[in-house]
């Protein structure tokens, strides 16, 4: 019989839009199998042999991804043909934690813990140090009045896992992917000569629906962009400080404005005092070091 989910796992993927729940089966079929079935294990451990375990902050960091530990075990009981495991969640999902704090406790066949240990802490380690490296920057543009984004700088085949564990480090997700809005980047915009006609153009294919999104890459493509119509949020891409100024005072009131490229921990805050209303960057998933959690073992077969 099949177990129902938790409701820490309903909320869990209740937070992935439909693309990412099938991102999560894809991901834990794929981690598993690149494992393979634990020869180790089942030779140590008879089928019926029942371990508890702890998983424990070895640092300070905010957690994302405990939930991904009850469907990875969840999986592998069906693997190893076994009985379930119970997951407890001692801390919620974009909590932060701290060095020796008990996240998750575990309990089930030690052959099916010990199957999926790396694979639950491969998750959890990757996606709670996104969670923690885009707190550090959010804290970092605390009373700026800036929203910070991430991108489109993903790991193929983990976006929609680590866009979530962006929001549980408290900034918001970009577009998801190329279908959710338009954006008028460079080369774009050199294939069709100026950025008027290539508002003209998206916006004669697509309509007036989705929010279109203008790469600007100096001031005087700012002056052009502001006077299309259609155009909802420009991108200050790559610019200095002073131009980003000067090129804010050419924005009206209701068009949104975004600052991204060269986006880094140490100049955001400077970045985020500008008056934009929003700031991009891709180091959020591109660049965070994993989190350092550790699974130990507290109860074993007698």
């Amino acid at each position: 019989m099949s177990l129902p989910f938790p409701n820490f796992v309903r909320d869990f993927l209740d937070a992935l839009p439909d693309r990412g729940r099938a991102q999560v089966t894809d991901v834990i079929d794929r981690a598993l199998n690149e494992d393979g079935p634990d020869l180790t294990s089942r030779a140590v451990f008879g089928p019926l042999e029942n371990m508890a375990a702890e998983i424990v902050a070895k640092q300070d960091a905010v957690v994302a991804g405990l939930p991904m530990a009850w469907l990875i075990l969840k999986r592998t009981s069906s693997l190893e043909a076994t009985g379930p495991c119970m997951v407890r969640l001692d801390v919620p999902e974009g909590r932060w934690v701290f060095p020796g704090q008990v996240a998750a406790e575990i309990s089930g066949p030690a052959a099916v813990i010990l199957r999926a240990e790396r694979t639950i802490m491969n998750v959890l380690c990757h996606l709670s140090g996104i969670a923690t490296h885009t707190a550090a920057h959010v804290r970092a543009l605390a009373g700026s009045g800036c929203t910070l984004l991430d991108t489109r700088k993903t790991t193929p085949g983990l976006r929609f896992l680590e866009k979530y564990a962006v929001r549980m480090g408290g900034a918001r997700n970009h577009r998801l992917g190329l279908d959710d809005m338009l954006m008028l980047k460079d080369n774009h915009i050199d294939r069709a000569g100026s950025i008027t006609r290539a508002v003209e153009l998206v916006r004669s294919v697509h309509g007036p629906e989705l929010v279109l999104e203008v790469e600007c890459r100096t001031v005087d493509d700012v002056r052009e962009a502001v006077n299309c119509s259609g155009v909802q949020r420009i991108m200050f891409d790559n610019m200095d400080p002073e131009t980003i100024s000067r090129s804010l005072e050419l924005v009206p009131s209701g068009m949104e404005t975004e600052i991204s490229g060269g986006v880094t921990l140490a100049n955001i805050a400077d970045l985020g005092r500008l008056g934009a209303g929003f700031i991009s960057c891709g180091a959020l998933t591109a660049s965070a070091p994993s989190a350092d959690f550790s699974m130990r073992c507290t109860r074993t077969p007698a």
